[in-house]
């Protein structure tokens, strides 16, 4: 299975400037919830922005780039090594981090969308893509807790692929 895991904002916003717009403390929880113990793909400026492998996961940095990648990270070199994985365990829940184009490409291709949908309006430079509602499913949404920490209102989403 191929998920997409992504935060953005009212209007899809999922970066400014190689970074998080917003610090929300609750789904960084949620994300290393969902996965840890998994393999998960990125594209080179997500892993950039991130700055090491995380660890417990299978770090995987969809790049042209050949070399110069810390131990814990294995570089390919095109989005078909997410569905070739996809097709070789068949079994595995696999998950897609960013960035944009690295969505944009595997949307297609995506059985599940884990979407962290922040009430706001940030600033932004880089977008998760529109995907039509005729596609998928919400199968789960569930209010995230609000306080000093987490200080802007959200949902976790799940989307089912129809």
């Amino acid at each position: 299975m191929i998920s997409l895991l992504v935060a953005m904002d009212r209007n899809r916003v999922i970066g400014y400037q190689n970074d998080l717009p917003w610090h929300l403390p609750n789904d960084l929880k949620f994300f290393k919830q969902k996965t840890t113990g998994s393999t998960i793909f990125m594209g080179r400026k997500t892993f950039e922005a991130i700055g090491k492998p995380l660890p417990n996961r299978e770090n995987m940095v969809i790049t042209r780039k050949q070399t110069g990648f810390p131990e814990g990270i294995e570089a390919v070199h095109h989005i078909g090594a997410v569905l070739d994985r996809n097709h070789e365990r068949p079994e595995e829940e696999i998950f897609v981090i960013g960035g944009a184009d690295i969505f944009r490409q595997l949307l297609p291709y995506a059985d599940r969308m884990y979407i962290t949908l922040i009430d706001e309006v940030f600033a932004g430079d880089t977008y998760f893509p529109t995907f039509s509602n005729e596609n998928w499913e919400l199968t789960v949404k569930e209010k995230g807790k609000q306080d000093e920490k987490n200080p802007y209102d959200y949902y976790f989403l799940q989307y089912d692929r129809i």
